[in-house]
């Protein structure tokens, strides 16, 4: 229920830092409640010096030692207490990097399939890593520094108001100053924000494209290809983000020199009053340093409201997987079970089409429930669209798709995989044990796993592998073959026992035995619906199936 609520929140409001400085509110607590004693400790350690100096300048050893000492033990407490806030900051930012994480997986899941496939995987794997490492940078360090900033200019003031009132009016003056400069830069500074976070997506999307196409490189000897596109897009990731730097830099300089001025006013001022007798001579030191924390504490301020600012793009872009949801009432549903199919899947005049181009055109069939059919045609004939459109995965479709009397665009995602089983061409496999690619982690019985094993030709691979089924398989399956990883992908989707099962050339990479053995398998299983795609079926294969459609041209 918690989830849900989180989930709905973002759907209706944006997301920015606070919603997640609001969720670990405990946790930020304890790190600002460190950073306020911590704060208030140094500012008393700067009034104990201003006595420990009176000692000296009245020759009276024994005050002297007396404030030295308390000097030291409260700074040994700043220490220890800034070692606790270090701890509590460490563990707020580590919490809330996490969540934005899980909520950026959580909306990408809420995608639809054809949003989720507009960008490449870069974009999200540039949003996982890359961009939470900005937000800490840009948003989370910076605002507890803001508040380490703050906490010890407005103490700074109380303690030179304590001194003489003149001290907090050339303070208020010193604020509004320092304070009204980011406004200056506040747009520009969130402007270079947004271009180094889509620079540095596109730069993380050809990092990849160049690591995926190594072996093409290095088989054609075209190393200095890989090298000089690596330097190119290492470039765009360092440029934007080295601007960003310099400009926050360029800001920081004339701020220090804003700084510069307003201290030495203020120390000037001291100076007088101290000369004059109105405050203790030993406000020079203490004083001076006070005025110093005032000045740099109003300087780095300004240097983390602009940082928080630059950081808004990064929380913009996770705002952003939510604008194709609030308009899909199927989310709703998503979480409804759907009635179990009772007759079948009936198209009628369905058509399709890729950016203007007509790859399905009037198609109609009715694939009765319990039956087996086959989708045959040369390649680009729409075979694999037509299983696409069943999934649900494309519902701008033309014509009726009804999974009984149900239309599949009317239907969520989530409601229909929850009957329909999907093996595609290309078998993508997790770089964990064999097991748990078929299972996925769910809980099966033993002889559930068994079954599928066999019905998938795989139980010969397992005598093979070193470890059987807790073999683990590599990077994207990269230690088992083409086979291998095909018929566990089929034993994977064979043991989650869908209704309906689509194979889109689920046996291409298979020997001709064990493409027939698995075939037949599939084609025993009573109360199965099965689409099978097949560039090509010989005649006594087409007497296995229910009905066999032959595409040629546009369908």
């Amino acid at each position: 229920m918690r989830k849900m609520e989180r989930i709905n929140s973002r759907e209706n409001h944006s997301i920015d830092m606070v919603c997640y400085l609001k969720r670990y509110w405990k946790a930020n607590a304890w790190a600002i409640l460190c950073l306020i004693i911590v704060c208030g400790l140094q500012v008393g350690a700067n009034m104990l010096m201003m006595r420990a100096f009176q000692g000296i300048i009245d020759r009276d050893m024994y005050r002297f030692m007396f404030w030295t000492t308390i000097l030291v033990g409260v700074w040994f407490l700043i220490y220890g207490l800034t070692g606790a806030e270090t701890f509590f900051r460490c563990r707020a930012i580590q919490n809330m990097n996490n969540a934005i994480r899980q909520d950026i997986a959580e909306l990408l899941l809420k995608k639809r399939y054809r949003s989720f496939h507009e960008q490449p995987v870069g974009e999200y794997l540039s949003q996982f890593t890359n961009d939470i490492s900005q937000i800490e940078s840009l948003a989370w360090n910076p605002f507890f520094d803001c508040i380490r900033s703050a906490v010890t200019v407005v103490l700074s003031i109380f303690a030179l108001l304590s001194l003489h009132w003149s001290l907090l009016a050339a303070s208020m003056i010193t604020t509004m100053i320092m304070l009204s400069v980011p406004k200056l830069f506040h747009q520009k500074m969130e402007y270079l924000g947004a271009v180094c976070a889509q620079k540095q997506s596109v730069a993380v999307s050809q990092l990849k494209e160049q690591l995926m196409g190594y072996d093409v490189l290095r088989f054609l000897n075209r190393g200095q290809r890989f090298i000089s596109s690596i330097g190119r897009a290492s470039d765009s990731i360092e440029r934007p983000k080295c601007q960003l730097a310099y400009i926050k830099g360029f800001v920081g300089a004339g701020m220090g020199c804003i700084n510069i001025v307003c201290q030495m006013l203020h120390v000037a001022l001291i100076g007088v009053l101290s000369v004059r007798g109105i405050i203790l001579q030993g406000a020079l030191t203490g004083g001076g340093n006070l005025c110093g924390n005032l000045s740099a504490g109003l300087g780095n301020m300004t240097q983390d409201i602009l940082s928080m600012s630059s950081a808004k793009p990064y929380f913009e872009k996770i705002s952003a997987h939510t604008e194709n949801m609030a308009d899909n009432e199927r989310k709703v549903k998503a979480e409804m079970p759907m009635e179990v199919m009772q007759n079948g899947i009936t198209m009628e005049d369905v058509g399709f089409c890729y950016d203007k181009k007509t790859v399905v055109k009037g198609f109609s069939a009715h694939f009765e429930k319990g039956g087996k059919y086959a989708l045959t045609g040369p390649s680009g004939r729409g075979k694999s669209t037509l299983l696409k459109l069943i999934l649900g995965c494309l519902p701008e479709y033309t014509g009726s798709i009804r999974l009984d009397n149900q239309e599949i665009k009317d239907c969520s995602t989530e409601q229909l995989w929850q009957q329909i089983g999907y093996i595609g061409q290309d078998v993508f496999l997790f770089n964990t044990t064999v097991l748990d690619n078929i299972t996925l982690g769910g809980e099966f019985a033993k002889e559930q796993i068994w079954r599928a094993v066999q019905d998938s030709a795989l139980e010969n691979d397992l005598l093979s592998l070193p470890a059987g089924l807790d073999t683990v398989v590599g990077e994207n399956g990269g230690n088992l073959s083409g086979g291998q990883k095909q018929r566990v992908a089929i034993a994977r989707a064979l043991i989650h026992a869908r209704s309906v099962l689509l194979v889109d050339e689920g046996t291409s990479a298979l020997d001709e035995e064990n493409a027939d053995r698995i075939e037949k398998a599939l084609l025993s299983k009573a109360g199965l619906t099965l689409i099978l795609v097949s560039h090509h079926l010989s005649a006594e294969q087409k007497k296995r199936f229910t009905q066999v459609f032959t595409l040629s041209g546009n369908t």
